[in-house]
């Protein structure tokens, strides 16, 4: 066993017991390698990478490339998901050198921990057109012992070219009504209108593009933005990425069609995909929206909840050395379970490489002939589950269930919302200053919180704000936004780092989306939203400076800056403060609830004020509603826009017009997505 056998990441405790002297980050690897004037081997990745298990299984469970390694190198391993500050690091150092990345990343470093040179998936031996490992340590010895002046020279301008782009900002970025619809417009031209999304493949399903579409839906009323929203939603519902037996979405999909995927699932992955699936039956009633985004938080539910609250990272591709062996069938299997079903079964599915998926892109409604499968499947040999918790990625997941629960009614989504939270805010605080932890893993909380976990969590709360009423969560959320600007806002030129003041590496402003939004994306729709529901200048402060902060392409590049243009259509307005002066759970209080939640209204709030002593709490955290009671008797909205409230209505329809500018349409009953 070496080193990592005393660290708690699962990525690093699959390395433990391999012949190669790995050091986790830290000083004491460093230092090694300046006493022993060796440079570092860094290798990044995660446990449910593939990759990472190939180059595990060649060559860090080799002894001879184990011996090299250790007699060139000191040999530092990172799990990206704990330390994402150093992965966004070297990646960028990657892809300066080689004009690309990917896990699993290997960057070489000299003992100042500058890199000099960068890969990532090296085999044992030459092949794939790449260097291996037995070939290209030798190589990289000889470098660093004759040609040390070069390898000096080259890591310095690398690290100057890091500290200038950690400066360079093109802010120039102008919020306007028109940025979604505008959007909606340029993606058009990417759009696959024959198998849905954009580009093709290896094709990734990007649900905040959805999200943005729907927006630029509700703006121009355009049926064909719908229609790339509802193509796309079909076709991976149906497909292969989609677990048509145990359900939730496998990372992507290795083909135009969503036919094969990569087949991990993540966390983020689900919590976005319930979030785009909710609001896609806000703006259209179809039931398979709704249906799709239950599925998905019952597989979470299931496969990912931790006991002590919170929800596990991930599930790996592989098991017992196979990607995708947990999930593929053969029609004999499927026979065998099914029976005289299985006639029935298969003429709603097709099995193409194993892998089940809907016919005629048309997803299939699941059943009793699934359960049977999944009942069979569970005891197959499961792949690895990542079973530590990361705060962003629970707070993605704390907001979709809250979202999900709110507007279906569901009650279970919402409370399993509210215990995730409860022990992330219990847990994940250091106990000497209060300041948020990054990572939980078997009692142990460590790793100084990044930008994304205070405003993925405090945007979680604030939807478990308006899916309860219960002020607490409001609280929270503003508590969480206020932290998230005194330690990563830059005084400078506004916008938030990704890292505290003192963190390794270089600070970074980013604004882009890459499997998850940017922190100062979700941190502007949060500020925004907040300041609408408290009326505090502050917070809208914080989220037009983070607008005005971004950079100019961001209007024209949809695809990597989908959820800022949600932020920014959000700022634009207009947006309405909707406030239901009633008693809480009351028959006419929750028909005025049902009703907004079910309709698609991106830019309004929500705000429940119970009458009289029980209902100050929220009066003293948003001023305007204190004097907004019920009428006659009734629980009653007031539709207020800049804090400026319409007349009073005790008829939903009413409230709905008011918010949205149209009466509400007649829900349909059932229906599959459209050609």
């Amino acid at each position: 066993m070496n080193r990592l056998v005393s660290q708690k990441s699962p990525y690093l405790l699959q390395h433990a017991d391999n012949p190669v002297d790995w050091y986790p980050w830290g000083e004491e690897a460093f230092e090694a390698a300046r006493r022993l004037d060796k440079p570092v081997f860094l290798s990044i990745g995660y446990s449910t990478c593939h990759w990472c298990h190939v180059m595990e299984k060649e060559s860090f469970a080799d002894d001879t490339v184990a011996a090299l390694l250790n007699d060139a190198f000191i040999c530092i391993k990172v799990d990206r998901e704990e330390r994402p500050d150093l992965d966004d690091h070297f990646m960028t150092v990657s892809r300066l050198l080689t004009g690309t990345g990917g896990w699993p990343l290997t960057v070489i470093l000299t003992p100042q921990a500058q890199a000099f040179y960068s890969a990532t998936y090296i085999p044992r031996e030459n092949a794939y057109g790449r260097p291996g490992m037995l070939d290209l340590v030798p190589r990289l010895v000889d470098v660093w012992k004759n040609r040390r002046e070069e390898v000096t020279e080259s890591a310095g301008t690398i690290a100057a070219e890091l500290s200038r782009l950690s400066r360079v900002t093109d802010a120039g970025f102008t919020p306007s009504p028109e940025v979604a619809v505008t959007a909606a417009r340029v993606l058009s031209a990417s759009f696959d209108s024959r198998f849905g999304g954009f580009g093709g493949a290896p094709k990734f399903p990007m649900p905040t593009l959805f999200t943005l579409l729907l927006r630029a839906g509700e703006r121009d009323g355009d049926e064909e933005t719908l229609g790339m929203v509802e193509r796309t939603l079909a076709a991976m519902r149906a497909g292969g990425i989609y677990d048509q037996v145990g359900f939730g979405f496998h990372r992507y999909s290795t083909d135009e069609r969503w036919l094969v995927p990569h087949f991990e699932k993540m966390l983020y992955d689900q919590a976005l995909h319930v979030l785009a699936y909710t609001e896609a039956w806000q703006a259209t009633g179809r039931e398979q929206w709704r249906r799709t985004a239950r599925e998905v938080c019952e597989y979470v539910l299931r496969d990912l909840s931790l006991p002590e609250g919170g929800f596990a990272t991930a599930e790996d591709a592989d098991s017992e050395g196979e990607e995708g062996r947990f999930y593929l069938w053969t029609e004999d299997e499927i026979r065998g379970v099914l029976g005289e079903r299985a006639a029935d079964f298969l003429s709603r599915y097709e099995l193409s490489e194993g892998i089940l998926h809907g016919r005629a892109g048309e997803p299939a409604a699941p059943g009793g002939d699934e359960r049977a499968l999944l009942s069979v499947r569970l005891r197959r040999t499961r792949p690895l589950r990542d079973d530590k918790l990361l705060v962003d990625w629970n707070g993605l997941m704390i907001a979709a269930l809250a979202r999900a629960g709110a507007c279906f009614s569901d009650a279970p989504l919402v409370q399993a919302a509210e215990k995730a939270a409860r022990f992330i805010l219990r847990v994940m605080r250091r106990e000497n200053d209060g300041v948020l932890l990054h990572r939980y893993r078997d009692g142990e909380s460590v790793i100084e919180a990044f930008a994304d976990d205070y405003a993925f969590l405090a945007w979680g709360c604030l939807e478990l704000y308006e899916a309860t009423f219960d002020a607490h969560w409001l609280e929270e959320s503003l508590r969480l936004i206020a932290e998230l600007r005194e330690r990563f806002w830059d005084e400078a030129a506004g916008g938030l780092f990704g890292t505290a003041p003192g963190a390794e590496g270089m600070r970074r402003k980013s604004y882009t989306d890459g499997v998850i939004p940017s922190a100062n994306a979700v941190a502007a729709l949060v500020a925004m939203k907040l300041h609408r529901l408290t009326g505090r200048a502050a917070l809208r402060s914080i989220a037009e400076q983070v607008l005005s902060s971004s950079p100019e392409a961001a209007g024209t590049e949809p695809l990597s800056f989908s959820f800022l243009l949600c932020a920014a259509d959000f700022a634009a307005g207009p947006t309405q403060e909707v406030v239901i002066a009633g008693e809480a759970g009351s028959p006419d209080t929750n028909e005025m609830l049902e009703a907004l939640r079910r309709a698609h209204c991106p830019n309004a709030t929500l705000v429940l004020r119970v009458p009289g002593p029980a209902g100050a709490e929220i009066a003293r955290l948003a001023p305007f509603t204190a004097e907004l009671e019920p009428v006659g008797g009734r629980a009653t909205a007031y539709v207020c826009q800049d804090f400026a409230c319409s007349l009073p209505t005790t008829d939903p329809a009413v409230m709905i017009r008011q918010v949205t500018g149209r009466l509400p349409p007649p829900r349909p009953s059932g229906g599959t997505g459209r050609p």
